[in-house]
């Protein structure tokens, strides 16, 4: 069959076209088990030379692409010249990711910009209805800090995505790989921010969406380090009016999945937030969630370093050891709100949005090599944050984050609203 969905250049997904999508046979199963951690190449960790390096103009195209396009088959072949294995991105359980680049050359009134084209494995595990939930979700929500679905294309079995380019590639790489320069505290916590809007939004959507697989390869970073979330084959939508939760079988990633979530498979945006407790704790520790190359006490980092988050003698001591500039003030608001999002029980987390208003005055606490601060302990710019506790039964004893540093007053606890 051609290419389905619609025949239009600039299709924009809308219901009708979604459902005509969801008419289309499967032709994979899921499988009901979280996914073990097996990442090779994620997207964006390559580069093709002909690539343009003008960062400012491939964010200004990006802008313009407004509508999702319905791409051909030959195109996609054009931009990646027949899927050539020099421009595989990266692979993962969906399939393969391509580098490209779309112009006028490849359809009449087509601005320039480079993209990263997602082929469906018809081999693997995830198959048509992820491609759609992809196809649903990014078609329809449009927002800063979520990577933007350029267009896809759905002809015979071939199911295709194309998404803008991240010129950073991921989080993961940034945190994990040997070879990188370490990422600067400010760095992280701009990321960290920028991940937690994503979620704040997805969340207080109309019709609320959860994104289920949040984790650091699946947050990618632009030219100046904006966070973006991508991936979105396992989101779903969140629980309406009088319903708690949204019963679904257990997908997601080992070692960021919530536990209450593993255990009953009762989903609900508490879920992502403690998710993104692992990732805040991934950036504050430069650890991976789940290591086995470590002692078996310290494998998996949560219960290696939850119970260090609210100890004023520890607390600096999981701090990833190549951060040699941060406040101390700021450390001990992140590690509380990390420990908060990380609670067992899903109604002392935080909402989102509170994840957010937490952040944002640690964006003032910058490296002394980026700004005027005037030393890594200045604090005159931070605001003293008070934390609202509206769970007070649902809260341990010693909760808040002390300051470590016996030179710094107490006298601001984390920054950590809980609801």
């Amino acid at each position: 069959m051609g290419n389905c969905g619609t025949r239009e250049e600039a299709a924009v997904v809308n219901a009708q076209v979604v459902q005509q999508l969801s008419s289309l046979p499967s032709s994979s199963v899921k499988s009901d088990k979280i996914k073990q951690q097996n990442h090779s190449r994620s997207i964006s960790d390559l580069s093709d030379p002909s690539t343009p390096r003008n960062f400012e103009d491939a964010r200004k195209n990006a802008v313009l692409y407004t509508h999702v396009i319905a791409f051909t088959l030959f195109e996609l072949e054009t931009i990646t010249k027949s899927f050539r294995s020099d421009y595989i991105l990266g692979e993962g359980g969906f399939g393969t990711v391509y580098k490209g680049y779309i112009d006028e050359n490849v359809r009449v009134g087509l601005k320039s910009l480079p993209v990263a084209v997602k082929v469906l494995n018809k081999e693997g595990l995830q198959g048509h209805r992820e491609w759609l939930t992809e196809v649903n979700f990014l078609g329809q929500l449009r927002h800063p800090n979520l990577v933007k679905l350029i267009g896809y294309c759905c002809e015979d079995d071939h199911r295709l995505l194309v998404y803008e380019f991240m010129f950073r590639g991921s989080l993961e790489n940034h945190l994990f790989r040997k070879a990188t320069v370490p990422l600067s505290w400010s760095r992280r916590m701009l990321i960290a921010l920028g991940a937690a809007k994503g979620l704040a939004f997805l969340h207080n959507a109309e019709r609320p969406v959860i994104y289920r697989d949040f984790k650091t390869s699946n947050i990618l970073l632009d030219s100046d380090y904006t966070a973006k979330l991508s991936d979105f084959g396992l989101a779903k939508a969140g629980p309406q009016g009088d319903e708690t939760h949204v019963s679904t079988r257990v997908m997601g990633t080992y070692g960021y999945a919530a536990p209450e979530y593993v255990m009953t498979g009762h989903l609900t945006a508490r879920s992502d937030v403690y998710s993104f407790g692992v990732v805040l704790l991934e950036l504050l520790t430069g650890r991976k969630s789940v290591d086995k190359t470590r002692p078996s006490k310290e494998q998996n980092l949560v219960d290696w370093a939850r119970p260090k988050l609210n100890d004023k003698r520890k607390l600096l001591q999981i701090i990833d050891p190549r951060l040699d500039q941060y406040s101390t003030r700021a450390a001990q608001k992140a590690c509380s709100l990390a420990y908060y999002c990380l609670s067992q029980n899903p109604k002392a987390r935080p909402l989102m949005s509170d994840v957010v208003e937490t952040l944002e005055p640690l964006q003032t606490c910058n490296d002394p090599s980026e700004s005027s601060l005037g030393g890594p302990f200045a604090m005159s710019r931070l605001p003293d944050y008070r934390m609202r506790q509206r769970f007070s039964n649902n809260v341990g004893p010693g909760a808040i984050c002390r300051s470590p540093n016996p030179n710094i007053s107490p006298g601001g606890p984390a920054a950590c609203r809980v609801r």
